[in-house]
């Protein structure tokens, strides 16, 4: 496993694979009122899709962002990284919130024929999702084939808006900002131009369903305790897979207090395990997760000396 600098995403790749690895965001804009106009916020959430660094949303036509927006275009966005699953259940339980990326920029609507446009490369990018997951491995099923009823596929909640297009307005986000805001709080301003050239990674589309996969699976909950155990000297009582992407994954575990402490609560830490290659797609991040797990039993065993031979 590597630990040097390039073994760790860029703030603007991770806002990349936030936006892609969701769907469904929250929209902010300045109500309209012909009166006297406050600046008070109208929020709600709309779905949306990425195209060429910038979010595409499509929202309900009874929404009020339509009318607000006529008078004010200004507007701001938020997403979250995906917390599917028990994941979400620890993070209310915490009162912690998950990495997100914040923008600000002008909501603009489209005409008739760029909607058109639009609608197919959302179409076309739901048939290439649906055609990956039909040439997945068996590994990969297996995985997630583990997710929990509420874990959709992203394609699957993206395909009302292609069956229903005449129920919403779709509209382009002009970007003015972007803001990474990481699980502590932290917040860290990222160039648009950043935004624009990174890639997100292939795997972010299927992140949430592989991430609750691995959660809902009793096997694989084992398997990251071993992972801090073997590969951080850390003994942890239960652990949840919280990020994915194409250099690596990122784990919480419940820290076992040591015997010195004065202090006999858990504490939750985040750890963070590189790939020794880069998961350039789906079936490559499951076959070094598997392999991982296979070589964190055997240390164990070596160390138990269960894997000596008598």
């Amino acid at each position: 496993m590597k630990g040097n600098k390039a073994s760790i995403l860029t703030v603007a790749e991770k806002c990349k694979n936030i936006l892609a690895s969701n769907w469904e965001g929250r929209l902010n804009t300045i109500i309209a009122d012909a009166k006297d106009s406050k600046g008070d916020i109208y929020s709600s959430k709309v779905k949306y899709m990425v195209k060429r660094g910038k979010p595409y949303f499509w929202v309900p036509e009874n929404d009020m962002h339509n009318v607000n927006t006529i008078l004010d275009e200004r507007g701001s966005f938020s997403v979250v990284s995906p917390y599917p699953g028990p994941l979400a259940n620890f993070f209310i339980s915490l009162k912690k919130l998950p990495a997100r990326v914040a923008l600000t920029g002008d909501v603009v609507p489209l005409r008739d024929d760029k909607v058109q446009i639009a609608i197919e490369t959302l179409r076309e990018m739901i048939l290439s999702e649906q055609k990956a997951m039909s040439e997945f491995s068996y590994s990969v099923s297996g995985i997630l084939s583990s997710c929990g009823p509420s874990c959709a596929l992203r394609s699957e909640n993206l395909q009302e808006l292609v069956d229903r297009c005449e129920q919403y307005v779709v509209y382009k986000f002009n970007l003015s900002s972007c803001m990474f805001v990481d699980g502590n709080g932290g917040t860290h301003e990222v160039n648009l131009e950043e935004i624009e050239a990174r890639k997100a990674d292939i795997l972010s589309p299927f992140s949430a369903n592989l991430i609750d996969g691995i959660n809902q699976s009793e096997v694989r909950r084992r398997a990251l305790l071993l992972f801090c155990f073997v590969y951080k000297n850390a003994n942890v009582k239960d652990a949840y897979m919280l990020s994915i992407d194409r250099k690596g994954f990122d784990v919480l575990g419940k820290v076992v207090p040591s015997p010195t402490m004065k202090d006999d609560g858990y504490q939750w830490k985040e750890f963070r395990f590189t790939f020794k290659e880069e998961a350039r797609c789906v079936e490559a991040f499951c076959t070094q997760l598997v392999q991982m797990e296979e070589e964190a039993l055997k240390n164990v065993s070596s160390y138990s000396g269960l894997g000596s031979s008598s």
